[in-house]
Order: C-alpha cells, then structure tokens, then sequence
C-alpha cells in the first residue's frame, strides 16, 4: 500500500470512527442533562425539549455536535463503500443534517418541562416547534432509508449479518418513529426506541467497516 492510499484509509477509518462516536456522545450527554434537570420524566419528554430553559444550550450544542460528526461519518461511509454506497451516505448525511436544523429550531416545552409548562401536550405550536418536528420526521426518514440502502449494499458485498442488521434496524426505525400516530400509543416510547437502534445500526456498521468488512 503507497503511502497515499494508507493516508486515505486512516482518513476514512477516523471518520467511519465518528460514527461509532456519534450516538454514545448524544445520548449520554442528553441523558446526563435529563437526569439532572429537574420536571424531565423518561416516560413522558423527548430529548430534545431539554434545548428549553435554563441549561438548554447545552442540548443545542448537542444536535451541533452529533450532527457534524454523522455528516462525518456519511462521508466515511461514501469512501468506505464506493461506487455502491451513494444514496447510502447521501440519506445519511441528510439524518446529520436534520440534527442541525434541529439545533437552530428548538422543540416546544411540553407536558410539564421545563418546570412551570402546563401538563399534557401543547395546545398550539410555534414557528420553531413546527420546523423541528419536521426536521425530525425527515431525519427519520432519512435516516430509515440509509439503512434499508445500505441492506442492499452490504448483501451486494456479501456481508449478511449487516444485510439483515440493516433491513431490521430500518423497519424499526420507522415503525418506531410513526408508531406515535397510532391512537393510544406513546409517542415518546416510539421515538427513543427510534433513537437507540438508529445510534446502534450507526454504531455497529462504522465500527464493521473500520475493520474492512
């Protein structure tokens, strides 16, 4: 291997090293701020309203961050798997995307956080609100495709175990997101069980091809 081509291998090794990164960092630091802001409940709040009140830049600064390193970790994936891996990365990097859109629109205070909010869902909905769930269902989606692709591309390059991690992942994903539609569902349960399998399918496959499966 020349010296040029080794550079570009380590190249995209740390950026496919992002990904592997990217959902730890976002959901301990969210965590962390849930655990210590008072009126946050598991059962009833999202992540993203944290971004309000006292403390919320710490969340915004959150999205920031992850958002940049899955833009990262997209273009790790294009040089990892190219010419295959196109829409792939292309859906993926519109998931980091959202996240930025995400930070700059913050999430309504709903259901009692921050304290002093009334209880229940909000009865109307801002200008920001509106964006950031929009930025938040197309980074879903966005981000269900790009595993449902790479499905495809990893059972063109024989690798069955992240065929089936990846058409799995996507179903849930999705299921997980939208499943809030469905009257009596919890939303919220949806969304994180959306949250964690997407951040462990971005986990498991940057961290696969790092090793040149």
């Amino acid at each position: 291997m020349t010296s040029s081509s080794q550079a570009d291998a380590t190249a995209t090794d740390r950026l496919l090293g992002l990904g592997v990164l990217a959902g730890p960092f976002y959901l301990v630091v969210g965590i962390a701020q849930a655990l210590l802001r008072d009126g946050f409940v598991f059962a009833r709040h999202p992540l993203s309203v944290l971004a309000n009140g006292p403390g919320g830049w710490v969340q915004t600064a959150n999205f920031i961050v992850t958002g940049a390193m899955v833009i990262a970790a997209a273009v790790g994936f294009r040089r990892a798997l190219a010419p295959r891996s196109g829409a792939m990365s292309w859906f993926l990097g519109a998931f980091g995307a959202s996240m930025l859109v995400a930070a700059v629109f913050r999430a309504d205070p709903m259901d009692g956080f921050p304290v002093g909010t009334p209880n229940g869902p909000p009865t109307t909905i801002s200008t920001a609100g509106l964006v950031h769930f929009a930025a938040g269902g197309l980074g879903f989606v966005s981000l269900a495709v790009s595993c449902l692709v790479a499905a495809w591309v990893m059972s063109r390059r024989n690798v069955p175990s992240l065929a089936r991690l990846s058409l799995v992942a996507g179903i849930i994903i999705l299921l997980g997101f939208f499943s809030g539609m469905v009257p009596g569902s919890s939303p919220v349960l949806g969304i994180w069980i959306a949250v964690v399998v997407g951040w462990a399918w971005l986990a498991v496959m940057s961290r696969r091809l790092i090793r040149g499966d």
